[in-house]
């Protein structure tokens, strides 16, 4: 609680004073963190189509999926979003031998490799077909750098950002 002599007087510049501490018991509160606070290539539309949101575009050429990256989007803390930004998570998820705990579907096959020809482009390179790779990008969750140097999904205290869901 900040007291109002911590506040700077009317009309005066505020200084921010203390720590919010925000404490959420839901057992699925991990997801409404990561889709406050976290981009995704791909969203749904009211009726549960999958529609761009951090991916402008996409096609497949055989069995890579090449996505355009929209330009202009930017993560809360002012970082600009790129294809770099999303190999990162990527790569950082595919790491974990369980990266969805809501279910083994989610996850990318392990041998799938991503990587970034420009700064709005990325290349998905399956190693067999993957039909639910869009619908996938829906439960891939893209943070900015300061996310995982700071905190990575529990990095800093785990050592590692999966088993602890």
């Amino acid at each position: 609680m900040v007291q109002a002599s911590q506040c700077a007087p009317e009309g005066g510049a505020r200084t921010p004073v203390g720590t919010v501490t925000v404490v959420d018991p839901h057992p699925l509160n991990w997801l409404y963190i990561t889709w406050n606070t976290m981009e995704e290539p791909v969203r749904t539309d009211e009726r549960g189509n999958i529609v761009g949101a951090a991916m402008e575009d996409s096609h497949w050429e055989d069995a890579t999926l090449v996505v355009k990256v929209r330009e202009g989007v930017r993560f809360q803390d002012g970082e600009l979003l790129t294809a770099h930004s999303i190999k990162r998570a990527f790569d950082e998820v595919q790491k974990w031998k369980a990266p969805h705990p809501p279910g083994t579907y989610l996850n990318f096959h392990p041998d799938t490799r991503a990587h970034c020809p420009d700064d709005y482009t990325i290349r998905f390179d399956f190693p067999e077909p993957d039909g639910l790779a869009l619908a996938k990008f829906r439960g891939f969750h893209i943070p900015s750098t300061r996310f995982w140097e700071e905190e990575g999904f529990g990095y800093r205290k785990l050592g590692t950002g999966e088993g602890h869901w």
